[in-house]
């Protein structure tokens, strides 16, 4: 009985990562972005860390990015394409070892799903060239967005404020 309860509960966790929840684009369908480079381009631009991050989706270790204690006035932009990604005044102290905001520059950030862990998670990238950035989460600052944009900071460039 053990045994069958075992095999049965192995066969649910798999049947609920279904290929519906695997991408919302379709199957033939290539997204295009404003900014497009082939592989070799986007390595002669980025630093290793940063292409593990934006082009192959990594995560950088938690508590290693500097912009976790940066509490400077600017925006936080794509580190690939410079595009303005997050506004300083939105970033807030979230424990998880990952640069976190409450909000985006609408229009700048795009979201989609990822599946690779075992469960759906809402993916963020730059809308602009499409480089990975973190995830989304819903347990954020209740009292402004409640959502937590868990980002990797080397995914990310900061523009500091002239004043």
């Amino acid at each position: 009985m053990k045994k069958y309860f075992i095999i049965a509960l192995i066969t649910l966790f798999f049947s609920c990562n279904s290929s519906a929840q695997k991408s919302n684009q379709k199957e033939n369908e290539k997204v295009t972005f404003n900014v497009t480079k082939t592989e070799a381009e986007w390595k002669a631009q980025l630093t290793k860390e940063q292409y593990f991050i934006l082009r192959e989706a990594g995560t950088e270790r938690p508590y290693s990015s500097p912009f976790n204690n940066n509490h400077k006035k600017g925006v936080y932009h794509c580190a690939a394409c410079n595009v303005p990604l997050f506004k300083s005044e939105h970033k807030f102290e979230s424990g998880s070892g990952w640069p976190s905001f409450d909000r985006v520059i609408e229009g700048n950030v795009a979201f989609g799903t990822d599946t690779k862990i075992g469960y759906t998670r809402d993916e963020e990238h730059c809308a602009n060239c499409g480089g990975h950035l973190g995830h989304v989460f819903n347990d954020g600052p209740k009292e402004t967005t409640g959502k937590r944009h868990c980002i990797n900071g080397d995914a990310l460039t900061f523009v500091e404020d002239k004043e």
